[in-house]
């Protein structure tokens, strides 16, 4: 399994057009074969800064994610919408299971 876990720190003023764009990217990244989970939050402490945990079956599911229309569509307004550096972190992981609360 892939793992993914971005943050991007947003634009105030682009607050809208960026959550319009992600909510959309969420909802149809789901749909896709291979995509285990694809969820995003906003931050406690900045509410403009997003945080993407995406979960894949495997590198070629996130590799297809990548080609997707509405993953290029959020990639190339991304620039015009962000208030920092975006940062992306991957895991590669072998196992994976519930933990008892």
């Amino acid at each position: 399994m892939l793992v993914v876990h971005a943050t991007f720190p947003i634009d105030p003023d682009n607050r809208g057009e960026a959550l319009d764009l992600i909510e959309s990217l969420a909802e149809d990244s789901r749909q896709e074969d291979g995509v285990i989970d694809y969820r995003v939050a906003t931050d406690i402490d900045d509410s403009n800064l997003f945080r993407f945990f995406e979960q894949y079956e495997d590198e070629a599911a996130f590799e297809a994610h990548a080609e997707t229309d509405h993953f290029e569509e959020f990639e190339r307004a991304l620039p015009d919408l962000l208030a920092g550096e975006p940062e992306v972190t991957r895991f590669d992981v072998e196992d994976a299971s519930p933990v008892e609360l």
